[in-house]
């Protein structure tokens, strides 16, 4: 499997992971699915999270993460079609308050809603309580393997 990540930063908090720690989930999220990958994290502030999720999702907020999945031609050679998986948009601000307010290492809730979002551009949804149940157990299960603990145990 290959891997093509590019993490662009429109802003800088405390605690943001290098590219290589990225790099790490991403591979882990993407582990076992035999498939070369190609997709882009966009680290933002809440101003551009919101304007995405209102323009997208038709929510007025701020949110954490936001997937967007390859949506190619078919004309496209597969060279260029196949390796493409999507953007992912994650809301530093959120996230590191997120974290705080969950009592959990911002390190930990960076690589949940890294996950997160791979699943989502993998196909997998949250909004049918069985497809929720099979996603945060996946989640769970690639975050152990991480040494994460589970995100969704409240530990406040």
């Amino acid at each position: 499997m290959q891997i093509d990540l590019e993490v662009q930063r429109a802003v800088a908090v405390p605690g943001m992971p290098e590219d290589d720690q990225f790099r790490i989930w991403v591979e882990a999220a993407l582990a076992g699915k035999n498939r070369d990958a190609r997709l882009t994290i966009r680290i933002v502030d809440e101003h551009e999270a919101w304007q995405y999720n209102r323009d997208y999702r038709q929510r007025d907020y701020a949110t954490n993460v936001l997937s967007f999945p390859a949506e190619l031609p078919e004309s496209l050679p597969a060279e260029i079609r196949e390796p493409q998986i999507g953007d992912l948009l994650i809301c530093a601000p959120v996230v590191t308050r997120e974290a705080e307010e969950q009592q959990r290492p911002v390190v930990d809730h960076w690589a949940h809603l890294t996950i997160h979002g791979i699943l989502h551009l993998l196909g997998y949804d949250h909004e049918i309580s069985d497809e929720a149940v099979v996603m945060e157990s996946m989640e769970k299960e690639i975050l152990a393997g991480l040494g994460i603990p589970d995100p969704y145990i409240d530990i406040g």
